[in-house]
């Protein structure tokens, strides 16, 4: 086998618009099949993207002998009960994040794929792109010192009731949605997990969600990283990375452009606060989801462990749970 073979598991807009033309870009992916639960819906999202076969169920996919891996792009809520399913089905799982609904459901997920000796992975893509490989490097190759701090913003406005993320039994809320980028960059610049999390959580009243959230996480050796994530404000994202001689400045670090170049920023010495030395790293267009795919799929092909293991989703959503948990829903 030189290509595997992919199954689509619903018509989400994250999957329509981004991820499936990714994964069919990938030399190594094939996407032959995608459902929805509803039969129209999904031949005309097969129609729109060139997929072969539509099916009426997700269950009916999950049948078909021609499918290695699967997609979930479901609502965070059925990420658990698809997953089973689709292990139970011999297939590879590519599973949007947050992985689970609470640790322990990653942790029982990762127990069924392992049992049934299929591959999951979490798809936090942004981790895969050059210029956060280049960005962790350059941490770690002691270019800005030691490692002090870390500090992130990500937001957007989305104020629909009837949207998913909105929605608190979906695994709705800022630091479910968008948050557990926060965690993760943080987490994996500074290759270590949280000894102590602050933080301020403010719900929706009428919705129950999280809609701002911020937090302190402070890491062995007295580093801290700091971020706020709201889905009530205007569209941002930003990370700084800060250390004793320099820092690093992540333009776009999340929602990385396919069809642009990509920059950070290093800087160093100078004369500040006038003149600061400052290097603009620029990177060629790249896709996040494609390299994401190429990289899954690769470990299914060669038998090797997927990119990063299912240990850190679980971590991801301790600090998940422990943030929330400041303020919990009623």
């Amino acid at each position: 086998m030189t290509a595997v073979r992919w199954g689509i598991l619903s018509t989400a807009d994250i999957g329509m618009a981004k991820v499936t033309p990714a994964i069919q870009a990938a030399e190594n992916c094939d996407v032959v099949a995608i459902a929805s639960r509803n039969l129209d819906k999904a031949r005309a999202a097969a129609a729109q993207l060139d997929i072969p076969v539509a099916y009426g169920s997700y269950e009916e996919l999950l049948a078909a002998d021609d499918i290695d891996a699967v997609y979930i792009p479901l609502p965070n809520d059925m990420h658990a009960e698809w997953t089973a399913k689709a292990a139970a089905a011999g297939k590879h799982i590519l599973c949007e994040k947050p992985l689970g609904m609470s640790a322990a459901e990653a942790e029982e997920m990762a127990r069924v794929c392992d049992e049934a000796g299929v591959k999951l992975a979490e798809a936090f893509m942004y981790r895969h792109h050059p210029s956060w490989v280049e960005a962790v490097r350059l941490v770690r190759d002691g270019a800005i010192g030691d490692l002090v701090a870390v500090q992130s913003w990500f937001s957007y406005f989305n104020d629909d009731a009837s949207n998913i993320r909105n929605r608190i039994e979906n695994g709705g809320g800022a630091v479910m949605d968008i948050g557990c980028y926060n965690i993760n960059l943080s987490r994996m610049v500074f290759d270590a997990e949280p000894t102590d999390i602050r933080a301020s959580v403010h719900r929706d009243p009428e919705m129950g969600i999280d809609i701002v959230s911020s937090a302190v996480l402070t890491f062995p050796g007295g580093g801290q990283s700091t971020f706020t994530c709201t889905i009530r404000s205007e569209e941002y994202q930003r990370v700084h990375i800060i250390g004793t001689t320099g820092r690093i400045e992540i333009e776009i670090p999340f929602n990385i452009p396919p069809d642009h170049e990509t920059r950070i920023f290093l800087t160093s010495g100078g004369n500040p606060p006038l003149e600061y030395a400052t290097e603009t790293i620029t990177f060629p267009p790249e896709d996040q989801y494609t390299i994401q795919a190429r990289l899954f799929a690769q470990a299914i092909l060669d038998d090797t462990p997927v990119a990063v293991p299912l240990t850190d989703a679980v971590a991801n959503m301790k600090v998940i749970e422990a943030i929330l948990a400041t303020n919990p829903a009623n």
